[in-house]
C-alpha cells in the first residue's frame, strides 16, 4: 500500500504498526482505506476512550478553535480555570498544572516532589530520591527512562539521570525498607499498564498512604491510562478509597482528539512552583482546557465510568471462562484487561495479526500479553463480538476447534 510504503520510507522506525491503514473512525469503530470496519480493542492507550469521533468533543472543539485556540500562558484565559476547578474537584486535590503529554506531566511530577522535598521536608541539595516500581512505564522522555527498569527502552540512551530507586511492584515491605532520609516521593502506577495491566495485591495502595504518611513521603501516582473511568472508577486510587498527594493524568483528558495532561496535587506540593520555575507553550491553552473539559462532562453524564465497572466485569468473566491452554491468564479492573498468551504456543503478535484479520484491532506488549481495552462507550454486542474473536484465535492457536461463542450461538 502507498500509505505504508510512504511510512516505511519516510518515518523514523520507533514503531511496528500492524499492517492497516486507518482513515476513519465513529465511537468504537475503526475504518481502513479499503472501507473494511474494525472494533476498536485498543482506545489508542485509553486515549479515545470516549470513542472517535465524539460529537460533543468535536463540537467543543469546533467551537472553541472558532474563537481562540492559544494564545500563550503569558495572558489568563476564560477556559482555563473550570477546567483545572473541575480535575481539582474529581480528584479531591487542590491544585493543578496543565501539560500537554503525559509523559511531561511525569516530568512536572518529578520536578515538584524534588522541590518539595528540598524546600519543605528538608532534603539537602541535590540529594532527593524518588521510588518507583520495576516494570513501570511512565513515558519515554529521558529522564523517564532513567528510571524505566526495561533495557530495551534505555538501550544507547545514557547518561542517565540520577536520583530513582526501583523496587518490585506491589512489595510493600520492600518500599518501606528503600525509603531514606532523602526520599521525597514513591511514585507509581496504580495498574502497570505496558508491563502487561498487571494488576497489585488487594491493600497496596492503602499500604502505601500508610508508609508514605509515617515516613513524610508523597505519594504520587500515575493515572495517565488508569485514570478518568478505564477501572470501573474515576482514578484507580478510588477502588481503595485513599487520596494520594498528587495524581498524573493524560491521554482520556484530551477526548481522543488532542494531546491533553495534568498534574493535580495539594497545594503544599504544587506551591512550591513559582513564576518561571515551570512552563509549556501549550500546556492549558483554551482549546485544550475546553476540550479536557468537555471530556469530563461527557465521562460523567453518559455514565462512562459505570459502563466501564459493568462491561469490564463482562469481559474478564467471558474471558476467563474460555479454558484455553493458549491462554495463560487473564487480568484486569474495568474495561482493561491483559490476556498472557503462552509463548510454547504462539506469541501475542501473531494473536494480535490474527485478530486483525478478523476485524479486531489490538496490539501486544512484552512479546506476550495482548491488551483488550475498548472505548468505554463500546456498545455490549460489539465487546461480545470481539471477545468471540479473540476466542477464535485461541481455538486456533490450541488445535481444539471446540466451536466459539457466536458459533454456538448460530446453531441455536
Amino acid at each position: 500500500m502507498k500509505a505504508i510504503d510512504l511510512e516505511n520510507r519516510y518515518s523514523a522506525r520507533n514503531y511496528e504498526p500492524l499492517p492497516v491503514v486507518l482513515a476513519r473512525g465513529k465511537g468504537a469503530h475503526l475504518w481502513d482505506t479499503s472501507g473494511r470496519r474494525y472494533v476498536d480493542m485498543m482506545s489508542a492507550y485509553s486515549a479515545a476512550s470516549h470513542g472517535h469521533g465524539h460529537p460533543r468533543i468535536l463540537s467543543a472543539l469546533k467551537a472553541q478553535a472558532e474563537r481562540l485556540a492559544v494564545p500563550s500562558r503569558a495572558y489568563f484565559n476564560d477556559r482555563l480555570g473550570p477546567f483545572l476547578e473541575q480535575l481539582c474537584k474529581l480528584t479531591g486535590l487542590n491544585a493543578a498544572l496543565p501539560m500537554n503529554t503525559g509523559a511531561e506531566a511525569v516530568e512536572t511530577a518529578v520536578k515538584a516532589a524534588r522541590r518539595w522535598g528540598y524546600r519543605v521536608k528538608g532534603i539537602a541539595r541535590d540529594r532527593a530520591e524518588i521510588i518507583v516500581a520495576s516494570g513501570n512505564f511512565h513515558g519515554r522522555t529521558t529522564t523517564v527512562i532513567s528510571f524505566s527498569t526495561e533495557p530495551e527502552y534505555r538501550d544507547g540512551f545514557g547518561p542517565f539521570t540520577p536520583g530513582f530507586r526501583a523496587v518490585a511492584f506491589g512489595d510493600l515491605a520492600a518500599i518501606e525498607r528503600a525509603i531514606t532520609p532523602d526520599t521525597a516521593a514513591v511514585l507509581v502506577e496504580p495498574i502497570q499498564g505496558e508491563a502487561g495491566i498487571i494488576v497489585p495485591p488487594a491493600g497496596f495502595l492503602a499500604g502505601l498512604r500508610r508508609i508514605c504518611d509515617a515516613h513524610r513521603v508523597l505519594l504520587i501516582l500515575d493515572e495517565v491510562q488508569s485514570g478518568l473511568g478505564r477501572t470501573g472508577s474515576w482514578f484507580a486510587f478510588q477502588h481503595e478509597g485513599i487520596r494520594p498527594d498528587g495524581v498524573i493524568l493524560g491521554k482520556a483528558l484530551g477526548g481522543g482528539v488532542l494531546p491533553v495532561s495534568a498534574f493535580v496535587a495539594t497545594r503544599e506540593v504544587m506551591d512550591v512552583f513559582t513564576p518561571g520555575s515551570h512552563g509549556s507553550t501549550f500546556g492549558g491553552n483554551p482549546l485544550a482546557s475546553a476540550v479536557g473539559l468537555e471530556a469530563l462532562h461527557v465521562i460523567r453524564e453518559e455514565g462512562l465510568v459505570e459502563r466501564s465497572r459493568v462491561l469490564g466485569a463482562h469481559m474478564l468473566e467471558r474471558l476467563r471462562a474460555i479454558g484455553s491452554p493458549a491462554l495463560k491468564h487473564v487480568r484486569g479492573r474495568g474495561l482493561w484487561v491483559g490476556a498472557e498468551i503462552d509463548p510454547a504456543i504462539a506469541s501475542a503478535r501473531d494473536a494480535c495479526e490474527r485478530l486483525l484479520d478478523k476485524g479486531v484491532l489490538s496490539k501486544e506488549t512484552h512479546h506476550t500479553v495482548v491488551r483488550l481495552a475498548p472505548p468505554l462507550v463500546i456498545a455490549r454486542d460489539d465487546l461480545d463480538w470481539a471477545l468471540d474473536r479473540f476466542e477464535d484465535v485461541l481455538r486456533e492457536f490450541d488445535g481444539t476447534r471446540r466451536p466459539s461463542r457466536a458459533a454456538l450461538a448460530a446453531l441455536a
